[in-house]
């Protein structure tokens, strides 16, 4: 199993290429299932999650072809996709498929527009909370399915005339339940209109490539959202935007060990809230013509308190980033999770390598010190997991990660793009 040392206490200088975004392509690629044509997706990441749900689209019938080059600054390797599925060749998303990824959930939505009929793997567990799918299912009833649960599945089948349109209320925002909506209601019969829908970009993403095939969605990156269903969907060509939650890693990582970066490819729009907190930690953050440019200022890390919420507001995917940079804070910060209910495991991690923080129910107390000293560290979840590489670039000393291949599904080549800008960081094969 892979491991990831870090030499802790070099400045980052230079360029990162912010790569597509995991959480943008995930929808997008599921989308393809939406049409007989060809969806071309330019940007995609190479990541361990986008390569399992590669395989979950084969089990569908969809025949992929992959070619990537080298963009000519930052060497970035970009990936285009071509996700082309004439015929729907099965149904059924099985548990070994879907318990490796919660995403591969999200095609009961296509499966069910397109086919009339799914049987999906309920997700399971996972690290970070119960993630429930109950508002998936809700959203789809809405839409006139018919929904039974048995045997850990759910056999889904819509009216015989295929799905109509409704109008559903979300009791609790949700990206991926809001996502699965919208390619549904792409292909039902009628206007449905979805209240209290997730704001993020991806799903405003999505809504431009579901238009490109030919939908009608009006009002994605609002709280309402209207989709005027059509009788089919073609191909489309479009562009992954860029992650919001590398950029937000990346420019925590400058803040935390100083320097000066230019993250190449991002927009600062995808993240006002969270770049907002780190201008207030002592960072200065810089439109350019090829991105954002991040200086952490001589005044040292100022304590910052800060909310999780939904977009526009600080994002739970950056949490652990944030109370890794804290650690080195002058003075008591006060981090705030509200999206999961389990999404501090990495709090012992981070005391491990000398950080202060104490926990009640789901506030987080970090108080700063003066220094963190390098150590064994084990990543628990995804984001997590680059928390202790923030800190291990701090850190005195060599701090090893181990358990990265939850690095691998949502960061790519992140031990490349550090060392670049001056991080002694190397990857371990055991």
């Amino acid at each position: 199993m892979d491991r990831i040392r870090i030499r802790g206490g070099n400045k980052l200088n230079g360029i990162i290429p912010i790569s597509g975004a995991k959480n943008a392509a995930l929808p997008l690629m599921i989308a393809s299932l939406l049409t007989s044509d060809t969806l071309t997706l330019e940007n995609v990441p190479h990541l361990a999650d986008v390569e399992q749900l590669l395989r979950i689209l084969g089990n569908h019938g969809v025949d992929v072809a992959v070619n990537g080059r080298r963009e000519s600054q930052g060497e970035s390797y970009s990936r285009t996709i071509h996700f082309t599925c004439r015929t729907i060749v099965d149904t059924v998303a099985p548990y070994e498929l879907v318990s490796k990824m919660r995403a591969s959930f999200w095609v009961i939505g296509p499966l069910l527009a397109r086919e009339g009929q799914a049987r999906v793997s309920l997700p399971g567990g996972c690290a970070i909370g119960t993630r429930p799918v109950d508002l998936f299912l809700d959203g789809l009833q809405a839409l006139g399915a018919k929904l039974e649960i048995d045997g850990g599945y759910v056999n889904a089948t819509a009216p015989s005339g295929g799905l109509v349109g409704g109008h559903y209320t979300f009791p609790k925002v949700s990206v991926g339940a809001t996502h699965v909506m919208m390619m549904a209601a792409s292909l039902a019969n009628g206007t449905t209109l979805i209240e209290n829908a997730a704001r993020e970009p991806e799903v405003v993403d999505l809504a431009r490539c579901l238009n490109a095939m030919g939908a009608k969605i009006a009002g994605a990156g609002t709280s309402t959202i209207t989709i005027e269903g059509v009788t089919s969907l073609s191909g489309a060509r479009h562009r992954v935007l860029p992650d919001r939650i590398e950029t937000g890693t990346y420019a925590m990582a400058v803040a935390m060990t100083g320097g000066d970066v230019t993250l190449e490819g991002t927009e600062a729009a995808l993240l006002d809230n969270a770049l907002e907190a780190i201008r207030m930690a002592g960072a200065t953050v810089t439109d350019t013509e090829s991105g954002l440019r991040i200086v952490r200022n001589g005044n040292g890390i100022q304590p910052v308190d800060v909310v999780t919420e939904p977009f526009p507001g600080f994002p739970t995917d950056l949490q652990a980033q944030f109370m890794a940079l804290m650690t080195r804070s002058s003075g008591v910060s006060h981090i705030t999770e509200t999206i999961f209910e389990n999404r501090f495991m990495h709090v012992q991690e981070l005391a491990r390598l000398g950080a202060r923080i104490s926990l009640s129910g789901q506030m987080a107390r970090i108080e700063g010190v003066s220094g963190l000293k390098g150590a064994p560290v084990m990543a628990t979840d995804l984001r997590a997991s680059v928390s202790l590489v923030i800190a291990g670039l701090a850190a005195e000393g060599e701090t090893l990660v181990n358990r990265v291949y939850h690095l691998d599904r949502g960061f790519e080549r992140l031990e490349e793009k550090l060392t670049r800008c001056g991080a002694d960081v190397e990857r371990i094969s055991d």
